[in-house]
């Protein structure tokens, strides 16, 4: 590996209505608003010292511009642009300037078609972790990982581990071993991305992390006294798969948040890939309860990183004959 992928850094998302957006992920949730304008608003968690960790962008409908890779330096740029290049993968540079508190990025459609970013640079800010007058709602600390349906799993996760180095933490079989879903990782956690068997490409979720399992109980006190309550999609609950307690919700525009605590450690060299078995309850939700059908059938459109235009789905390659739960 030529390149150092350091972590999942930011997503930039169109949303429909800016104002609406701010009520929900300012107001309600807790997020911090860096700064705004006529058509964006850059918000950050507690923790983070980085200028923005996900954009809201005003659009006539929603949908996902890019899923962004902090990667160590510019020149890890270059290199993954002469990856790419040399596979086929057409890219495309922003230069710096170009968008708001950003260095130079890469952007490129992955194997699976998703529009992938990655960067080197961003404006720092004061980091607000110890300004405890300043929490509120979900009280979010930091950007997590991303979840990704796929229609080829196992062709996503070769790729992710064979040729951007990243490494698999956990992972779902059928009787036959075909993969059904993994949790691949470049920082130490459970994951960056995860992939799992279903209509791809698409978003499924972004997961952000909270300080503890009480953060999410008062999230959903909050929401429910500022009537979204109908945004509350799943959980909580906590997942055998990662062991993360967790909370999905829908924004206004119908894109899918996960607040997340507790998941563990993956950074040492011995460490092996967790199996589960695509039969096996507990993997989904270590309690038992089911999730909705929505949240197996419904999830985020991605865009052609050239055209601006939605990138077609396709049915997934594998049967499915039961529901696959990933977080």
């Amino acid at each position: 590996m030529n390149f150092n992928i350091i972590r999942a850094a930011r997503a930039i998302l169109n949303v429909t209505n800016l104002e609406e957006s701010r009520r929900f992920y300012v107001d309600a949730l807790g997020f911090v608003e860096t700064t705004s304008d006529h058509d964006h608003i850059y918000l950050r968690g507690l923790e983070e010292h980085c200028h923005h960790s996900l954009v809201l962008q005003k659009a006539d409908e929603p949908s996902v511009e890019a899923i962004s890779y902090k990667v160590q330096s510019d020149s890890d740029l270059d290199r993954l642009s002469v990856f790419f290049s040399e596979k086929g993968m057409q890219t495309k540079w922003l230069e710096k300037g170009t968008q708001k508190a950003m260095g130079r990025a890469l952007r490129v459609q992955d194997i699976s078609g998703l529009p992938l970013e990655f960067y080197a640079e961003m404006e720092t800010v004061d980091r607000l972790l110890q300004r405890y007058d300043l929490y509120k709602g979900a009280r979010v600390q930091r950007i997590d990982h991303f979840n990704c349906a796929v229609e080829d799993v196992e062709m996503a996760y070769h790729f992710y581990i064979d040729e951007l180095g990243f490494a698999c933490s956990e992972y779902t079989t059928s009787d036959d071993e075909q993969i059904w879903a993994a949790w691949l990782h470049r920082k130490p956690t459970v994951h960056d991305v995860a992939f799992m068997n279903g209509v791809g490409p698409r978003l499924h979720h972004i997961g952000f992390w909270l300080s503890d399992p009480m953060s999410i109980i008062n999230t959903c006190d909050v929401l429910a006294s500022m009537r979204y309550g109908a945004s509350i999609e799943r959980g909580p609950g906590r997942h055998g798969l990662s062991n993360a307690f967790f909370l999905y919700l829908r924004d206004p525009d119908g894109h899918r948040i996960e607040l997340y605590n507790g998941d563990y450690l993956t950074s040492d060299p011995d460490f092996k890939p967790i199996r589960w078995d695509l039969d096996d309850p507990m993997r989904q939700t270590l309690w038992g309860h089911a999730a909705p059908d929505c949240w197996f059938n419904e999830a985020s459109v991605v865009l052609d990183i050239h055209t601006g235009q939605e990138i077609e789905t396709k049915e997934p390659k594998l049967e499915k004959k039961k529901p696959t739960i990933i977080n």
